[in-house]
């Protein structure tokens, strides 16, 4: 193929692009100046090469326009390519204008950029929000478990989205503030009484400090009487000490039955060396007699004298079953 034919197609796509592109710009361009939202032919060209949707930019300018709002195209621009919602900024600003809401483009594209959802927080500024907390449970100090449901209406506060804490803080604190309003009640009673007592001091306690929202009212939806807690607590530790006190016991048992085998290995030692005297006994005697240190009538006198030890003890013995026979008679 010549290269005059090359060219010649290549002017020719070329021009067609160039037409649809400048005629897509000027529909735009005359769309946004029927609207009364001045916005140049070559500037609504040029976005497209920088990768910025005209139509957006054009419908939200018309918007604002509409509404009665001064917002550049360039700051429009600049917030789509920061990665930016345009469409739902230059919604919150209507919504904030209508609602006398003191807002700006750029505190309102800080919001957005910030992962704030800035047109619920508008909307939340106008209407706000009922959060229900889950049941949190307390006890009273007579020990009684009071659970508490409650409802807080919350307001967005638009000066501290950025940087505030969300709905999961408030939660938290107004989670605290009923465990401590109940835990200081002197018994639950007084709190079934007047449930209007927890949301007052809750209320009262400033927990929205450092918070996206404004706290409006705390309100108890009910309150139910739970397990005896101080009741448990008291079963638990008298079954405590028990389990302690029989561990002691246990332990003494075992300290005397060591002290009672000491003392019957004391007394088997001390038999073994008696035992061992008395065999040494006839071996004394015997030397004795040898060396004439004892006669015959002193062996027979000493004979005796064991034999009427022996009946003795026999006769003790005997008088002494007869006595624990008749007692247990």
């Amino acid at each position: 193929m010549p290269l005059n034919t090359i060219l010649v197609i290549v002017l020719i796509v070329a021009a067609i692009i160039v037409f649809f592109t400048v005629a897509s710009a000027f529909s735009l361009w005359m769309q946004a100046l029927i609207s009364g939202a001045r916005v140049g032919l070559l500037n609504i060209v040029f976005m497209r090469f920088r990768k910025v949707p005209p139509k957006l930019v054009i419908d939200s300018k018309i918007m604002a326009v509409k509404t009665g709002l001064d917002i550049s195209t360039d700051s429009l621009e600049s917030h789509f390519l920061a990665g930016g919602n345009v469409l739902r900024v230059v919604q919150a600003l209507i919504a904030a204008d209508k609602a006398n809401i003191p807002l700006t483009f750029k505190r309102a594209a800080a919001i957005d950029l910030a992962g704030r959802n800035v047109l619920e927080a508008v909307q939340m500024s106008v209407n706000p929000k009922v959060i229900e907390t889950p049941r949190v449970a307390a006890v009273a100090k007579d020990g009684i478990q009071l659970t508490a449901l409650t409802r807080v209406t919350v307001r967005a506060n638009i000066d501290r989205l950025v940087g505030g804490a969300g709905e999961e803080t408030v939660l938290a604190r107004v989670g605290e503030g009923i465990v401590t309003t109940i835990g200081s009640a002197i018994n639950h009673k007084q709190v079934l009484e007047n449930p209007d007592s927890i949301s007052k001091n809750v209320l009262g306690k400033g927990l929205d400090a450092g918070t996206a929202f404004e706290i409006l009212s705390i309100d108890i939806a009910d309150v139910d009487v739970g397990k005896n807690i101080g009741a448990e607590l008291e079963t638990d530790r008298a079954e405590a000490d028990k389990k302690i006190a029989q561990a002691k016991a246990e332990e003494r048992r075992a300290m005397a039955i060591a002290a009672e085998q000491e003392m019957k290995a004391k007394v088997v030692e001390m038999r073994a060396k008696v035992t061992e005297a008395e065999a040494e006994v006839p071996l004394a005697m015997s030397q004795a007699f040898k060396n004439g240190q004892l006669g015959v009538m002193d062996y027979y006198r000493m004979k005796n004298v064991a034999a009427d030890t022996q009946m003795r003890e026999s006769i003790g013995g005997q008088q002494g079953s007869e006595k624990k026979n008749n007692k247990d008679k």
